[in-house]
């Protein structure tokens, strides 16, 4: 009886291990256990003749009925209900990463759309930037140059107002000597013009003076003619009377 039942485990382990590479299918409700996928597995397996005699004579008894096993053989079917429980865990596991991975892989095509499209506007400021750069620097050479021609200007410009205001300073200089010169003169003036006002003064009661005299001396003119010419009109009346005598 120990030898029929090591042929037996020895089948059923040699159909356990042919199959298990082959995949199985994930479990969902209403699916069937793992013992009975075994138990299926099993019974497909060829075994020994006989073992196929024992389990005839068994009135179809499952050869992997754990009343039927010993020890060992127990042990086996334990350990092999763990290690398939493990398996169909695994590929619980594994469907639930390979969503995961689906989903991170959809998240990494739209992470790398998002980059692709980011990139290509950050190309774009990039070049705007480049652009802005570009027109900055000729703003600056610009401003630099403006700058350069306004300290040259400033400097020209000190120096010019440095010139005007050196003849400026001159020309006041000429302006307050001229208008000290023109004080005097104006001063010398008034005293020539008071002087002439005295002179004339003076001149015109002279002139009165003699403007009276002269009136006098015509007076006395005319009433000397008058008297030559009283005394003439006698003398010529006497010499006529004479003339008129001696005739």
């Amino acid at each position: 009886m120990a030898r029929d039942t090591k042929n037996k485990s020895r089948g059923w382990l040699k159909g356990v291990l042919s199959q298990q590479n082959e995949p199985v299918a994930t479990m969902k409700e209403g699916d069937e256990e793992p013992l009975d996928l075994v138990n299926r597995s099993a019974s497909n397996q060829e075994v020994p003749v006989e073992a196929s005699c024992a389990s005839e004579s068994s009135s179809k008894k499952y050869i992997l009925s754990k009343e039927n096993l010993d020890k060992v053989s127990l042990d086996l079917v334990v350990s092999l209900e763990n290690m398939l429980n493990e398996r169909q865990l695994i590929f619980y596991k594994n469907e639930d990463y390979e969503q995961q991975l689906v989903a991170a892989n959809e998240t990494i095509s739209r992470l790398k759309y998002d980059l692709a499209k980011k990139d290509q506007l950050i190309q774009d400021k990039n070049k705007e930037i480049h652009a802005l750069e570009t027109s900055l620097t000729n703003k600056q050479m610009g401003y630099d140059q403006l700058l350069e021609d306004y300290k040259e200007y400033q400097s020209t410009a000190n120096q010019d107002f440095e010139k005007v205001s050196t003849q400026l300073e001159k020309e006041i200089n000429k302006y307050n000597l001229l208008k000290e010169e023109s004080a005097d003169i104006q001063y010398q003036n008034m005293l020539s013009i008071r002087e002439l006002e005295e002179k004339i003064r003076e001149l015109e009661a002279e002139n009165q003076k003699l403007e009276a005299q002269c009136a006098k001396v015509l007076t006395e003119k005319t009433e000397l003619m008058q008297t030559v010419n009283d005394f003439t009109e006698r003398m010529s009346s006497s010499f006529s009377s004479k003339a008129t005598i001696s005739e």
